[in-house]
């Protein structure tokens, strides 16, 4: 979820849920090491619980990372090890540390060594022909005798060649079958499942599996969804796209008064109202370049206006 789940994205999610885990964006250990350290780990006090996913293959920096995102407030660290970009590969983690399960645990062990709040593992069923059910054991296995409590699992394998990020997202197929013989295997571990859930009816089938649900692209192009699930399992309240709305535009209002720009607030909530009467006049105002530049507000009072008169 590069360059998608950033603060203010995770602040309207957290208006759909109260008890949902945020996820920030991957950061790598030499963005963090040697870039704008306050700027990426910021993170307003309303999205926790929220976890820091971290990016790296040394364990060092992992540690060093780690220790920084513990100091800044974040309540989790999370090892990536199931992004397939190029970029990514070229900086030898992500998904293709799958073939590295002894190095994987060096990581988590070196971050458990120095902070206190939880070191989890994202990652995928396999890498290539590296695809085998006892393979994906062997890995489970040496991260969570490193100290891994927690492990988030897309089910999928992940092709490192030949394929987009996005088509690793499609193309291989999802197994869900191989993640719920994990959460059997590994009795005291706890598996998040992730990958395919769009809808309540699967999210109540794979919770009788596995003790918890990861959703990613689904939740950032319809927020609601998010609360959907709360509701259905969390047993918060419901809250329409209007309840979010007004909580964002107070958001963007305090936000604009530091400086923010209004474009990279807008841009998270143009699936808001899909499907809805004026959805798509709502995405045209808010796509409106010149007036995003001059960071005028009014503009989403404009969008919202073409949601409530066709909702009359």
């Amino acid at each position: 979820m590069m360059a998608w789940t950033d603060r203010h994205c995770r602040y309207l999610l957290r208006l759909a849920s109260v008890r949902t885990k945020l996820f920030t964006e991957m950061i790598t250990t030499g963005a963090l090491i040697h870039g704008p350290q306050e700027r990426l780990l910021r993170h307003s006090p309303a999205e926790h619980p929220v976890a820091i996913q971290l990016g790296g293959s040394e364990p060092d920096a992992m540690a060093r990372c780690a220790a920084m995102a513990e100091t800044a407030g974040f309540d989790e660290v999370n090892v990536n090890v199931g992004c397939p970009s190029p970029r990514v590969q070229r900086g030898a983690f992500g998904a293709c540390l799958m073939k590295e399960p002894d190095l994987v645990a060096d990581l988590v062990s070196a971050m458990t060594r120095v902070v206190r709040i939880p070191i989890t593992v994202k990652c995928r069923l396999g890498v290539d022909e590296a695809d085998d059910q006892a393979r994906l054991e062997a890995f489970v296995g040496a991260v969570a005798d490193a100290g891994c409590e927690t492990l988030y699992l897309h089910a999928r394998k992940a092709l490192l060649k030949g394929l987009s990020p996005a088509q690793n997202r499609e193309v291989p197929p999802l197994q869900y079958d191989r993640v719920y013989r994990i959460r059997e295997r590994f009795p005291d571990l706890t598996v998040i499942l992730n990958g395919g859930i769009t809808d309540l009816a699967a999210g109540r089938s794979h919770l009788e599996k596995v003790d918890g649900l990861m959703i990613g692209r689904a939740a950032y192009h319809q927020p609601l969804f998010i609360n959907q699930l709360a509701v259905a399992f969390l047993g918060e309240d419901p809250v329409t796209p209007q309840d979010l709305m007004e909580g964002y535009v107070a958001y963007m209002r305090s936000e604009l008064a530091e400086g923010t720009r209004l474009a990279d607030m807008t841009r998270h909530c143009l699936g808001l109202f899909s499907g809805m009467p004026g959805a798509r006049h709502f995405r045209r105002l808010l796509s409106d370049h010149r007036r995003l530049a001059a960071n005028d507000l009014s503009l989403v009072d404009e969008a919202m206006d073409q949601i409530v008169a066709r909702a009359a």
